[in-house]
């Protein structure tokens, strides 16, 4: 065949490329009828043709385009129904041939006429921008947009199709599939199982007691405000007694009649008080005519007093922190209880003449170095130069006394005798310390603490204890309670002006 009529034996169109592909594309978006109906109207109207002039080697079909795809059911002898679907698709399978190569501009041949009515186009102008609808199923994307400037060689072909990736799926797809929300997820419930049914108990069988498994109610935690206990006396006396003091203070035990209780209340002054601070408490013995203190007080370790003392005192004085203590501790006995020292007095009464103001200065001085709390034993004789250097370097003054007229009448008149020489402050800041010998209450007792608390600071009074009857040694622990209890007051009372 030469292009000019068909396989069927009967005239062909004059149809050349350039023209079967563009009506092709005008065609692809109209239903098969309307455009065959089309076609036939342009062939009647138009005069035949020239045949063109053969272009390539025979092929058997060079005047139309062959149809890709399905071909429509034809009859014999009929014109076959050139139809086009509506809706191109291309098969996974379909493959262009690798030898063929579309023309970048068609050109028409020079012999070839134009068709009357028909004015060939300068060029070839491309419609506006196409504008498809939001495919189904995709609504957030957008449409595509193309021109046929940009669309592929087979743009013509494809009508319009264009081979969009698969969108690529979320890491999340597994979760996101299944309608999983971390905030929303509710856990599917467990299908009902009914109880397995459980065999009647034997008789007589007893259940036993089961411990309840689950946990106890825990109640809210209330605040209740409660008011702090009152404190007793005798826990503030023991407050009193273990605060700071500031400087060492020096306590005189006095009074000048004998038998009133001077050496027992500065002995057991010194346990009180050691016993509550633990250490640096001392007692002395300071009366010049052959005292007890150190026979009543204190471990017998050796028979050193306070004439070895001042016959050593000047190498001693020049010692300083634990050199001092160590050296001053081989002229010191302690307690059973460690609780306080004792510095004994001398037992020859003619070393009581040697003993004036300044020695006693110096042993005071020195004593303050090492102890905070020192007890002095003061003695009967107010006419002595140590008792009135004691007076002087007291910082508190603890007159002695027993529920009897005479001692009480001492007390008074050493008083007095205090405010004649210009220690009335001492005499008025003074404590008076009852200690009753007897068990039970004396009907002059209470006259007693009525008259000295006009002329001192404070009364104390301590009862009867069975254990400082015999006069022997005392010791602090084999006192009733009652009895330590109330030389513990006794005790803070003496010191409270100090305590900060």
């Amino acid at each position: 065949m030469d292009g000019s009529e068909t396989g069927w034996g009967r005239q062909a169109e004059p149809a050349p490329r350039w023209r079967a592909l563009l009506d092709r594309a005008r065609l692809a978006g109209r239903g098969a009828e309307q455009a065959e109906a089309d076609r036939h109207a342009e062939e009647a109207a138009a005069p035949p043709p020239e045949a063109p002039s053969r272009r390539g080697g025979g092929n058997g079909w060079s005047g139309r385009a062959p149809a890709i795809g399905h071909p429509a059911e034809l009859s014999y002898g009929a014109e076959p129904a050139y139809r086009v679907e509506a809706t191109y698709r291309v098969e996974p399978a379909y493959r262009v041939d690798p030898g063929y190569q579309a023309e970048p501009r068609y050109r028409a041949e020079p012999s070839y006429p134009a068709e009357p009515g028909h004015a060939a186009e300068p060029a070839y102008r491309a419609e506006p921008p196409y504008r498809a609808e939001p495919e189904p199923g995709y609504p957030d994307r957008e449409p595509r947009r193309g021109s046929a400037s940009v669309e592929s060689r087979y743009a013509v072909l494809d009508n319009g199709y264009r081979h969009e990736p698969p969108p690529v799926e979320s890491r999340y797809a597994l979760l996101d599939n299944g309608g999983y929300r971390p905030e929303t997820y509710q856990p599917p419930e467990p299908a009902y199982q009914p109880p397995e049914p459980v065999a009647p108990a034997p008789a007589g069988y007893q259940q036993p007691a089961i411990a309840e498994s689950y946990p106890p109610r825990i109640e809210p935690a209330r605040v209740e405000w409660r008011a702090p206990a009152p404190e007793s006396e005798v826990d503030r006396a023991a407050g009193v007694l273990r605060r700071e003091l500031g400087t060492p203070r020096v306590l005189a035990f006095a009074n000048p009649k004998g038998g009133v209780h001077k050496t027992t209340a500065t002995v057991l002054a010194a346990a009180t008080v050691g016993s509550v601070r633990g250490r640096g408490v001392l007692a002395w013995d300071d009366n010049e005519l052959r005292g007890t203190l150190g026979l009543r007080a204190g471990s017998a370790r050796h028979a050193r007093t306070i004439r070895h003392l001042v016959g050593d005192l000047a190498q001693i004085e020049i010692l300083e922190g634990e050199t001092l203590l160590a050296h001053l501790d081989d002229y010191l006995r302690h307690a059973s209880d460690g609780s306080y020292d004792v510095l004994a007095g001398e037992e020859s009464p003619r070393f009581a003449q040697r003993l004036d103001q300044f020695i006693v200065k110096r042993v005071l001085e020195l004593l303050r170095r090492t102890h905070d709390v020192v007890c002095v034993d003061t003695g009967n004789n107010v006419e002595s130069p140590n008792w009135r250097t004691v007076m002087q370097a007291a910082d508190q003054l603890v007159v002695t006394t027993v529920p009897r007229e005479d001692a009480a009448f001492s007390a008074d008149w050493m008083l007095d005798l205090l405010h004649e020489v210009g220690m009335g402050e001492l005499a008025d800041n003074a404590v008076t310390l009852i200690s009753c010998p007897t068990p039970g209450r004396s009907s002059l007792q209470s006259d007693l603490e009525r008259h000295f608390a006009t002329r001192t600071r404070a009364v104390a009074v301590v009862p009867y204890d069975p254990a400082l009857e015999t006069g022997s040694s005392i010791e602090y622990h084999q006192l009733q309670p009652e009895t330590r209890q109330a030389w513990l007051k006794a005790a803070a009372v003496m010191l409270e002006p100090f305590a900060r």
